[in-house]
């Protein structure tokens, strides 16, 4: 259970927040989502694959390992990679978003008062003494507006994806160095082939939305599962 309220610098003056990684917190998971806005910082790292959800439609996500519950990124206590997806980064908030009858001031930072990282003694303020955010509260704000922006660019984005053709489902295939396999499906890919090959009017299409570049770089992260691979063969008892 969750109680999400606005933060107030006046009711919140004091409220210390502990920011730390966890398995409880979804870190642990082998599969996060992830937004057209940090693309470009999580195909340096992770594969970026595509899934269908039943009620929130095509979705992306980063691929952190291969065996459920299963981050290659994460040492049970830190994110051991150069970039921690968004939703993993901002921690107990979340963005608040006016309903209606209520005044319309744009999205608002809350926090989770029941998150176990709030409110403890060791934790980082989140307001200085005169009321403004601290380095760590604006972080989470950019973290927040990162996610905000993602949220609206995510359909658009992914739909002209499909309608160029450019998604196609496929299979990942894996043979680890002990003869262990792993069969990844479920899930499309953005096609390097499919791209190179896109006529001129689409490649236009792609231009005009600011999205030729992001296509190559989700195209390129699939490069990124060698060393998936190689992360897992690490891990492995010998």
């Amino acid at each position: 259970m969750t109680r999400p309220v606005a933060l107030d610098n006046v009711l919140h003056q004091d409220l210390r927040v502990a920011f730390r990684h966890g398995a409880e917190f979804g870190d642990g998971a082998n599969q996060i989502l992830i937004f057209p806005t940090e693309f470009e910082a999580v195909q340096r790292e992770f594969p970026i694959l595509f899934r269908e959800e039943p009620d929130a439609g095509l979705q992306a996500v980063a691929l952190t390992g291969l065996d459920r519950d299963e981050n290659l990124f994460f040492d049970g206590t830190r994110w051991t990679s150069r970039y921690v997806p968004a939703l993993q980064q901002r921690g107990p908030f979340s963005i608040g978003i006016p309903t209606d009858g209520e005044p319309d001031e744009g999205p608002t930072v809350h926090v989770d008062l029941d998150d176990p990282r709030v409110g403890t003694a060791e934790g980082d303020l989140l307001f200085l003494p005169q009321g403004g955010a601290t380095p760590y509260l604006e972080h989470v704000s950019r973290v927040l507006g990162r996610i905000h922006g993602g949220l609206g660019a995510a359909t658009p984005v992914y739909a002209l994806f499909q309608e160029l053709g450019l998604l196609e489902a496929n299979v990942i295939e894996v043979t680890l160095h002990d003869a262990q396999r792993y069969r990844i499906e479920g899930f499309q890919m953005l096609s390097r082939e499919r791209l190179e090959a896109l006529d001129m009017a689409g490649v236009e299409r792609l231009h005009r939305a600011n999205l030729l570049g992001l296509a190559h770089l989700v195209a390129a992260s699939l490069g990124n599962i060698s060393a998936l691979i190689d992360r897992k063969n690490a891990s492995a008892p010998r």
